[in-house]
């Protein structure tokens, strides 16, 4: 299922969403700056499980608050983005408020940092900040590698979020670009080297810690089965 909402929208949009995609997008005949304007209000994504939201513009505070599993893009935030979030990727692609990632356990955002503010923006005491790896050495058929489309409601399509931050940053863009025409979206397209210089990724600590550990656990298992 698939709404798609053109306008602006209040608070809440997106809460306990479980599938499906959301959309909204400012009317095609309006000339203002996404990135300077709300378009959906706070707390948004609240406790979302699973699905897709693009927004053609800024969310209020508290943006995909305990999302743990939709997968969004917004084109800035206000105080406390991605709050207690425990799954679920987020790509924000302009300005965000203070104390963000405030008690995030899981998932992973991506924040477009081209002025370098975001460290003072965010808080660190759960989280590690770093720039995004440009290429992956793996196979093009690597079953970890994000994908274009999301496979079902259990899984977004993300992949490992350990690894191909810029294949999957790309996807996330180019998912809002198709479904809200956004022009920042097709700047950071245009120029994509430069873009990925300029995003910053949030991984929770215990979060990259527990993956690591699966991993291994994966690795030993399949390495003793070979034997």
């Amino acid at each position: 299922m698939s709404l798609e909402l053109i306008g602006d929208a209040n608070d809440y949009v997106g809460k306990s969403l479980s599938g499906g995609r959301v959309v909204v997008r400012q009317p095609a005949e309006v000339t203002r700056d996404p990135t300077e304007n709300i378009i959906v209000g706070n707390t948004v994504l609240y406790g979302a499980i699973a699905g897709e939201a693009y927004f053609q513009g800024v969310a209020g505070e508290r943006f995909a608050v305990r999302n743990s599993g939709a997968v969004a893009v917004v084109e800035g935030t206000g105080d406390h983005g991605c709050e207690y979030m425990t799954g679920g990727v987020v790509a924000v692609l302009g300005a965000t408020g203070r104390n963000f990632a405030a008690g995030m356990s899981g998932g992973i955002a991506y924040v477009y940092d081209p002025e370098a503010r975001f460290k003072d923006l965010c808080n660190l005491s759960m989280v590690d900040l770093e720039p995004l790896a440009l290429h992956d050495a793996a196979p093009a058929e690597d079953a970890e590698r994000p994908r274009q489309r999301s496979v079902s409601v259990e899984d977004n399509g993300m992949g490992n979020p350990l690894r191909f931050d810029a294949e999957r940053l790309r996807i996330l863009i180019e998912r809002h670009l198709l479904f809200t025409g956004s022009a920042r979206a097709r700047a950071l397209l245009e120029n994509w080297q430069s873009s990925l210089a300029s995003f910053v990724k949030v991984t929770p600590k215990d979060y990259r810690r527990a993956l690591l550990e699966l991993q291994a656990e994966r690795a030993a298992a399949k390495s003793a089965a070979a034997e």
